[in-house]
């Protein structure tokens, strides 16, 4: 059966929106194989793990310039690029799989440790072209713009929990950490960035593992499960230069048995997670006392709840669109103190 086509002229990128990925040289990953058993991984040394890094997705447009017998791209070879990539990557989190399993005993816990920091370096252009040409504004793709974004998250989402899956298995062999008080660990990795304005930027982590929302565990019950750093660029009046303001956004639960006074010791005890977007609100010390902040073991803050979503888990590429919604309808601006607003879910 023959493809339908998508389009008829090149996916060029916009202007500024989709980023120059100029991944480190390296063969490229076409013809990766596909998923491989730990049992058939031939045992090389760890460095070749990374010897090969993968190249970025070309930015070049997909298509030939338009014209009276422009030959329209089918989908597969529009998604050929970009897929060849993601099998190359989710073939190299199969042989850091593998060697754990493997070859574990051959080599130092700090050189897994780096291997594995490394390979999360690898990632990062990656999400980052899939992001900003998913989401960023104004659309790269034009009218194709939303059969493109289904595709482009879709592969995202599959990357985010093959890297969180081995992620753990590498923490339950305790070759990494994964708690956020210490600076040494992986307790989140990047997962794209992509702009809403001219000049605002928005940054996607993910926790590997649910983490308190502060270190001191206040407030109390409260767990994040996600983090985006919107960055606010303006142009100081007075400088040549220009002023930047980061506001931080969580995608956190609660545990509701805890609010209603039952728990654990009961017999069936009900926990249920309560989740929710909401906003990092700092409550000291000021950004220019700085022998406040020398003497600050852990800057208090407290969690202003936006959006209350549900008792289900949201996607990574859903909680995403719900934050991108909120922020949209106050014009990027961070929130007010109004109430937390509640999704309805989507459209039956």
């Amino acid at each position: 059966m023959a493809v339908e086509p998508w389009f008829a002229g090149p996916l060029a990128l916009g202007p500024g929106e989709a980023p120059p990925l100029d991944l480190e040289s390296g063969p490229p990953p076409c013809g990766a194989p596909s998923w491989s058993a730990p049992g058939h991984l031939e045992q090389a040394p760890l460095q070749q793990l990374l010897e090969a890094p993968v190249s970025a997705p070309s930015t070049e447009p997909l298509a030939p310039e338009p014209g009276p017998t422009t030959a329209r791209l089918p989908l597969d070879a529009m998604f050929s690029p970009i897929t060849d990539q993601l099998r190359y990557l989710l073939k190299k989190a199969d042989d850091f799989q593998g060697y754990l399993f493997y070859s574990r005993d051959q080599v130092q816990k700090e050189q897994l440790a780096k291997a594995m920091l490394t390979f999360l370096t690898i990632c990062g252009p990656y999400f980052l072209y899939l992001e900003a040409a998913a989401r960023s504004v104004p659309p790269i793709y034009g009218a194709l713009q939303e059969l493109v974004r289904k595709g482009l998250l879709e592969i995202s989402q599959q990357l985010t929990l093959r890297l969180e899956q081995l992620i753990l298995m590498y923490a339950s062999f305790g070759f990494v950490d994964l708690e956020e008080t210490n600076p040494l660990s992986i307790s989140c990795f990047f997962c794209g960035r992509f702009s809403i304005s001219p000049t605002q930027e928005v940054s996607i982590f993910r926790y590997c593992t649910p983490a308190a929302y502060t270190a001191g565990r206040l407030p109390r019950h409260l767990y994040k499960k996600m983090r985006w750093n919107l960055e606010s660029t303006t142009t100081a009046p007075s400088s040549q230069g220009q002023d930047s303001h980061v506001d931080y956004y969580y995608l956190c639960y609660r545990d509701t048995w805890e609010d209603t006074g039952q728990g654990p010791a009961n017999t069936y005890p009900q926990i249920q997670k309560l989740w929710s977007i909401g906003r990092w609100v700092p409550l000291g010390p000021g950004e220019d006392d700085l022998y406040s902040w020398i003497l600050c073991r852990q800057p208090p803050g407290d969690y202003q709840q936006l959006l209350t979503i549900g008792f289900e888990e949201p996607s990574h590429v859903l909680a995403t669109d719900l934050l991108v919604q909120i922020l949209m309808g106050q014009g990027g601006r961070p929130p007010s103190a109004a109430g937390p607003a509640v999704w309805a879910g989507p459209e039956p």
